[in-house]
């Protein structure tokens, strides 16, 4: 079913960066180091050079955010921003310029492709799309709209919120797609949407449309169906159970969704699909729970991370987890609800490849304090003061723990403690997390419930369990999610959005070495800067300017006029 335009006419940036210092600590490093004869960085090499990073390199005329967070690795750091520094984010010389008005709530983040050719003439182009199932390109320096479709079908709605205040009054476009710049001959931006028709039937799709005019490629859309084998046969994925709330990952060509429940209704468990990126053909399809119930995946809206190797990391949410190995440690059943998980996509079958699962797993399930609700971010190749190359990823949930893994031996399930796991920093944050954390300048920055926003150094291949700096604000539900924006190893600024109740929000802007200096803050300038909030927005920064999803529309803050 094609979108019906209206097309008015009409890209991923990379990296961020800071420093040191230092709860009760776990630690194990019973995991060997990748390579112990690496060279003397203590952070090696990184992004790695694959199809998704060349579609999102970053040169002196183009700027791109082609996906959540800014890259595979989920990072969130910006490091060629040039224009935005600590000395004019200010409330007198920094503010809103304007807003895109669109047609719904906005719960994905903007993404972003500089110098792209619409309808004949060179645009910065911001995209933005709705639970109204729409999507938008606007113009970022003009804020103009250059085109707008709708991706619903003949005689369709967008979906209901089907008894859950998650998502509401509708559901639509709710996870953040992504851009392939190579793909659909224009370039590609591939988005999920929930709909349903005037008998009741619902469907999601996936959907792939020219990044220049809003019109759906040649293979699109695809309609998303799916079965998995279990000890009764197979489980089936019923469209009208589940929305896409984790953002979309393009990796080796492919697309890979991830299906979270709502809230906690009904018979669900816990999905992950692959498509083939040129054809939108269903390549691969996992489930994580396949002889149990529950383990969704949704980390408030983070998307699957890859590493170099091509693997993929997420948070499971809770669910059915069996505590009975088999020989390779893993559950005999395949259930793995409330995990740390690692997946294989080669040999065009996804499997988990790894996992980490708390000792304390079933009780956490039991009482919703999961892992699922964070977000997890692959970190560069690290070296330990004997040489020794680590590659670890990091993740939080509703415990307040961080869990750094080692990713060539995550630790699996021990029914007394949780020794195998790389490192455990035991209630280092004050609250759960329900965001995402961001990586920059070889610090780790968390921005938990009802917690400061702290940034932990990492020494020695290992987090610091006490956080070099934090902010004076604490962070409500749902926490925050931080951006940063730096220009090289320079000019590091941290971007986070405060929800304060009420659909009210508060943009932050932190100093990125000592996050006690508060160098912006949109309330200062009185109601010149207001704005609604959304739950688990993510701040997207590209050639300076901050874009912010609302209610109904996006903020767009820079430097003022003087």
């Amino acid at each position: 079913m094609k979108p019906r335009s209206t097309v008015i006419l009409a890209c991923s940036i990379a990296t961020l960066l800071i420093s040191y210092l230092g709860v009760r600590v776990r630690t194990n490093v019973r995991g060997s180091a990748h390579d112990p004869k690496a060279n003397d960085a203590s952070v090696l090499s990184w992004p790695w050079p694959d199809q998704a990073s060349a579609d999102s390199q970053i040169t002196a005329n183009n700027i791109r955010v082609l996906t959540y967070h800014n890259d595979q690795a989920r990072t969130g750091r910006n490091l060629a921003e040039k224009i935005l520094t600590p000395g004019n984010v200010n409330y007198k010389s920094f503010g809103k310029l304007g807003f895109l008005s669109v047609d719904g709530l906005v719960d994905a983040e903007p993404l972003y492709v500089s110098n792209l050719i619409v309808a004949g003439n060179p645009h910065n182009v911001v995209f933005v799309v709705t639970e109204h199932d729409s999507a938008y390109a606007f113009d970022a320096d003009t804020l103009a709209q250059l085109w707008h479709v709708t991706v619903l079908g003949a005689n369709e709605v967008p979906s209901d919120d089907r008894g859950c205040g998650q998502v509401s009054p509708e559901i639509g476009i709710t996870s953040t797609p992504v851009i392939a710049l190579n793909n659909g001959g224009h370039g590609a931006m591939y988005l999920v949407a929930m709909s349903k028709d005037n008998s009741g039937n619902y469907f999601q799709r996936l959907h792939a449309l020219d990044i220049t005019t809003g019109a759906e490629t040649s293979s699109s859309p695809t309609t998303i169906t799916a079965t998995f084998p279990n000890l009764s046969g197979e489980t089936t994925f019923d469209p009208k159970m589940y929305k896409e709330r984790a953002s979309l990952l393009f990796l080796n060509n492919r697309i890979f969704t991830s299906w979270a429940s709502h809230c906690d209704n009904g018979a669900y468990t816990g999905w992950i699909m692959a498509y083939n990126a040129s054809t939108l053909k269903q390549e691969e399809v996992l489930n994580v729970t396949p002889n149990g119930s529950d383990g969704a995946i949704w980390m408030s809206g983070a998307g699957p991370a890859a590493d170099p190797q091509g693997y993929i990391y997420l948070l499971d949410a809770n669910g059915t987890f069996d505590n009975t190995l088999n020989s390779d440690g893993f559950p005999i059943n395949g259930d793995l609800g409330n995990g740390f998980l690692k997946l294989s996509a080669s040999a065009s079958k996804l499997t988990v490849a790894d996992y980490f699962n708390m000792h304390n797993t079933g009780a956490e399930s039991n009482a919703d304090e999961d892992l699922g609700s964070g977000g997890a971010l692959v970190l560069p190749d690290l070296k330990d003061t004997a040489g020794n190359t680590w590659q670890l990823a990091i993740g939080a949930g509703k415990d307040g723990h961080i869990y750094v893994v080692n990713r060539n031996s995550m630790g699996k399930f021990n029914t007394k403690n949780d020794n195998g796991v790389y490192q455990e920093l035991v209630k280092a944050l004050a609250g759960g997390v329900w965001s995402a954390p961001a990586y920059f300048k070889n610090t780790v920055f968390f921005g938990a419930v009802g917690d400061s926003l702290k940034a932990f150094p990492i020494v020695n291949a290992k987090l610091v369990p006490q956080p070099a700096s934090k902010t004076t604000a604490k962070f409500a539900y749902p926490g925050t999610t931080p951006s940063i924006s730096a220009n090289g190893d320079f000019n590091g600024i941290v971007w986070a959005v405060e929800s304060r109740g009420s659909d009210a929000g508060i943009l932050h802007a932190y100093d990125a070495s000592n996050l006690a200096n508060e160098l912006y803050n949109s309330n200062e300038a009185g109601a010149r800067d207001n704005f609604s909030d959304n739950k688990y927005i993510t701040p997207m920064i590209a050639d300076g300017k901050v874009f912010i999803g609302t209610p109904t529309g996006v903020m767009v803050f820079g430097l003022l006029q003087q």
